[in-house]
């Protein structure tokens, strides 16, 4: 009887090692969130909305930015970036609140930039700063694309929240080599000043030490 020839075991791919998966999802959302704050203060400058007070002869074109629309959504988007930093500041329950916090803004900037992109409030206004009436109308309005821009600025800070809401336990965190517990450091005792180096004598004395109050001891 033949004794059974073990077959080989086929190979399985390891899993990547945590410290290079916590690597990759640190540069992922710092690049989501820097892309997702330039987007949204990038498009909170340029016009989302234009057109013509009603009644008005020669009217100029009337524009409004994004920010004299809302200031929602570039606000949040510096919240965001400043979410994105204490992230690292912070440990554990800490962590995971900041990191809602930056999920939180992603999501406020999209709602923002979705209900911005119809509002004719602000073009209203300057119409009306221009033919002084009180109740002006705007005709042929346009909106641009940039709303849509900013909502795509607050996808990637939502995306970048997620990430450090999945990953963030694992991300590394700011040394605390230099943070004071509290309890008091030993003092280093001081050398007692050399006879023959008149130098130490002088420097003892602007310190409001006794240069021979040592010497008399001994």
């Amino acid at each position: 009887m033949s004794a059974a020839v073990p077959h080989p075991r086929p190979r399985t791919e390891s899993a990547p090692a945590p410290g290079r998966s916590a690597r990759r999802s640190v540069a992922a959302a710092l690049f989501l969130t820097a892309a997702g704050a330039a987007l949204v203060l990038l498009a909170g400058g340029r016009t989302w909305v234009e057109g013509t007070a009603a009644g008005a002869q020669d009217a100029a074109l009337e524009q409004a930015r994004g920010q004299d629309i809302t200031g929602l959504p570039g606000a949040l988007a510096i919240v965001g970036l400043a979410a994105l930093v204490a992230v690292f500041a912070v440990r554990r329950a800490g962590r995971l609140l900041v990191a809602a916090l930056l999920a939180l803004c992603g999501a406020g900037v999209v709602v923002g930039s979705i209900t911005g992109s119809s509002d004719t409030g602000a073009l209203e206004d300057k119409a009306a700063r221009t033919t002084g009436l009180s109740s002006a109308t705007v005709e042929h309005v346009t909106h641009t694309p940039w709303p849509w821009v900013a909502l795509a600025g607050g996808v990637l800070l939502l995306l970048a929240g997620l990430l450090a809401l999945r990953y963030g336990r694992d991300w590394p965190a700011m040394s605390g080599r230099y943070e004071r517990d509290g309890t008091p450091r030993p003092r280093r005792p001081r050398r007692a000043p050399d006879p023959e180096r008149p130098e130490e004598i002088w420097k003892a004395l602007d310190r409001g030490e006794d240069p021979t109050g040592d010497a008399a001891s001994r």
